[in-house]
């Protein structure tokens, strides 16, 4: 069996194909997380997860459970138990994390749409290494019930796919109704300049003028401070959802995943309160941003994929944290470099904003397309 999937399942026909992380319940099929500590005591769920209801009812075939950074818990993607997914782009690159068997699933074309979960980027990051689109959801808008929590108060499940039509396509089974925003004129795009590579700068810059967009630029400091201050909620959050295995088997996890955890375990009452202080006040900043501006854009990494030796260069080069702080949707979509590795850009729009996202990711892979 290929480490994309946990678990892999025969189809039928021509319907559309679909993997589902191995952390979002489906009925009669045990729910590891990716962690051998899960998988020895998992018992087969007795229902499927609330968000799989769309993907039944219109008859789609699920292809596998989709493997992951072990407990959800990590941005590089390897899992040293069920082995890590293979970077369809080079083998030699890091697949990113923690949805990594979603995003290569659909790279190599096994699936046409992924689900995964997003809690600090785990849907946007691996997106970005293996050149496909993926969308995180705002906080709340779909059912958690059924999904393995990490930090509740960050976690959110949305679609992957290799283009942007296919991410609608998730979202009309993950959402039954829902239906991108009708074409408008230009958006008003803020530009969130943060320290990148020159190439993964200047695709970015060539693909919003290509696009036609007026940009203006903003500044980065409160990004970066919401990029510090969404750890101590995700790493507290995550141990005490995993408490009990953290306590008993902190040995036998991934020695990352344990650091993170036992971080976790060691955040005060104080500085959690901290934490939501600055959650407050960051809201409150990208309100006053979005009374501005339709759009933010940032790169999604401010790196090109790296190799597996040096997987954790993601951690300082991810931009997807103060998303998730805030509870607003983006959206990752490729766009080239004129080398052989893509960038990847972050759109971000205001709460509950998936329906015009989704419109300014078509114009955006039109554009990259044209690049």
């Amino acid at each position: 069996m290929s480490a994309t999937f946990i678990t892999t399942f025969s189809v039928q026909g021509p319907g559309l194909r679909v993997a589902v992380k191995d952390l979002i319940d489906m009925a009669g099929i045990p729910t590891t997380a990716g962690s051998r500590v899960v998988a020895e005591s998992a018992a087969p769920a007795e229902a499927d997860a609330a968000c799989l209801a769309g993907l039944r009812a219109a008859g789609a075939q699920i292809v596998g459970r989709a493997n992951l950074h072990e407990l959800a818990l990590g941005v590089t993607g390897i899992n040293p138990w069920f082995g890590t997914p293979v970077n369809p782009l080079d083998a030699a690159l890091v697949p990113g994390g923690s949805s990594s068997g979603s995003a290569v699933a659909v790279a190599t074309g096994e699936a046409s749409v992924a689900y995964g979960t997003d809690t600090g980027g785990s849907i946007r990051i691996p997106a970005a290494c293996c050149g496909i689109s993926g969308l995180k959801t705002t906080w709340g808008r779909l059912p958690l019930a059924g999904v393995r929590p990490l930090a509740p108060s960050l976690d959110t499940v949305g679609p992957m796919a290799a283009s942007v039509a296919g991410l609608v396509l998730g979202m009309e089974l993950l959402e039954p109704g829902f239906a991108v925003a009708p074409a408008s004129g230009p958006p008003r795009v803020g530009r969130v300049r943060v320290p990148a590579a020159p190439e993964v700068d200047d695709a970015v810059t060539r693909v919003l003028r290509e696009a036609s967009w007026g940009v203006t630029d903003v500044d980065p400091a409160g990004w970066l401070t919401a990029t510090k201050w969404t750890l101590p909620p995700l790493v507290a959050e995550a141990y005490r959802s995993n408490q009990d295995i953290v306590d008993r088997d902190a040995d036998r996890l991934t020695p990352g995943v344990t650091q993170r955890m036992i971080a976790g375990r060691e955040v005060t009452p104080a500085q959690e309160a901290e934490a939501a202080a600055a959650k407050e006040a960051w809201r409150t900043q990208l309100a006053a941003l979005f009374e501005r501006f339709d759009l933010l854009v940032t790169p999604t990494l401010t790196i090109l994929p790296p190799t597996l030796e040096r997987a954790d260069d993601l951690l300082e080069g991810r931009c997807t944290l103060p998303v998730n702080l805030a509870g607003v949707p983006a959206l990752s979509v490729p766009v080239p470099t004129g080398g052989p590795l893509p960038a990847s850009i972050q759109l971000v729009a205001a709460w509950g904003g998936e329906e015009r996202l989704l419109a300014a990711g078509s114009v955006i892979e039109e554009a990259a397309a044209a690049m």
